[in-house]
């Protein structure tokens, strides 16, 4: 497992090398200005004052110079500074990430867990009337958008039933954030995301399950007169969970994506909604910086992914992925 972790963080560094450069490359090919979003598309100010900005804001040479100055800053430590927020780049990183990672740890946990019972029950009795349920519900939020869902959750929950909260992550009029306001405020937002993973985690583990209790060793377990539940948890779950865990890394883009939708909507203070104002902002220096830690995040589920299966399945060999 070290050999593996080794590998893919030396894997790592080309990968995320092209994933900056080419942020770099869609800068330096858009027809937005960033100056004149700096200064305000309505602003009156003269050329030679934007020019004087552009000097200023605006790295010199081609995209790979700037890339490369970029990345030596970087290594140094300094991500440069975000023209939307007027902050450092480290500084809006560090504000939000915690709040980001709090919302999809929650969610995905609460989907992975809810999915497994959820799949387990309905393979339990392929055809009967809650496999039908489950199934159906699956496939049916599973077309869902998460944009949507979380559109729908606010109606019902905060405007008709009014037991939680509409968005934000304090009380009006406060900026002091309290145990019981962050869980009332993350309810909603936690919600919507598990909902939009959920689906996923529910028909494989349906289908690993029903598929496993099939098997020759379960098969043998039950004509042993071993009992129902423990054929079920202690067999099938275990093997019909491993084609579950690839799950793990594949799912991690989509959980940045849900997260990107989910926080926008809720204006949820995490780096997925300061990625939408540096993209509408055209922040490229915030835009490659949150690139890059996304790009990472997507690798670090895959690599979590592998090590899963490796535990879960004694006959992986590490040495082959």
């Amino acid at each position: 497992m070290a050999r593996l972790s080794g590998r893919r963080l030396l894997a790592a560094v080309p990968v995320l090398a092209l994933v900056t450069l080419g942020m770099f490359a869609v800068a330096a090919a858009s027809p937005f200005d960033p100056v004149r979003r700096y200064v305000g598309d309505g602003t009156s100010a003269s050329q030679e004052t934007l020019d004087a900005l552009r000097a200023n804001l605006s790295p010199d040479g081609t995209f790979v110079e700037q890339w490369w100055s970029w990345l030596g800053s970087v290594l140094g430590g300094d991500l440069g500074q975000s023209l939307s927020l007027r902050q450092p780049v480290s500084q809006v990183i560090a504000e939000r990430v915690g709040w980001s990672l709090l919302l999809c740890g929650v969610a995905f946990v609460a989907s992975v867990l809810l999915g497994t019972a959820l799949g387990v029950l309905a393979a339990r009795r392929p055809g009967g009337w809650l496999d039908r349920v489950v199934t159906s519900l699956s496939y049916t939020l599973q077309a869902a958008p998460p944009f949507w869902l979380a559109l729908l959750a606010i109606w019902l929950f905060a405007l008709q039933l009014d037991i939680a909260p509409a968005g934000g992550l304090t009380e009006p009029g406060s900026d002091a954030v309290t145990f019981g306001g962050l869980v009332s405020h993350l309810a909603l937002p936690a919600l919507v995301l598990t909902v939009s993973q959920l689906p996923w985690f529910v028909l494989y583990v349906r289908q690993g399950v029903s598929d496993a209790l099939h098997e020759d060793p379960v098969r043998g377990a039950r004509a042993r007169g071993v009992r129902e539940r423990t054929v079920l948890t202690g067999h099938a779950l275990r093997s019909g969970l491993l084609p579950v865990l690839t799950l793990v890394g594949t799912r991690i883009p989509e959980l940045i994506t849900g997260a990107l939708l989910v926080e926008t909507v809720f204006s949820w203070p995490g780096i997925a909604s300061a990625t939408v104002r540096a993209a509408t902002a055209t922040d490229f220096p915030l835009l490659a910086a949150l690139t890059a830690l996304s790009a990472l995040a997507v690798l670090a589920g895959n690599l979590l992914a592998d090590l899963l299966y490796g535990l879960a399945d004694p006959r992986v060999d590490h040495n082959e992925m």
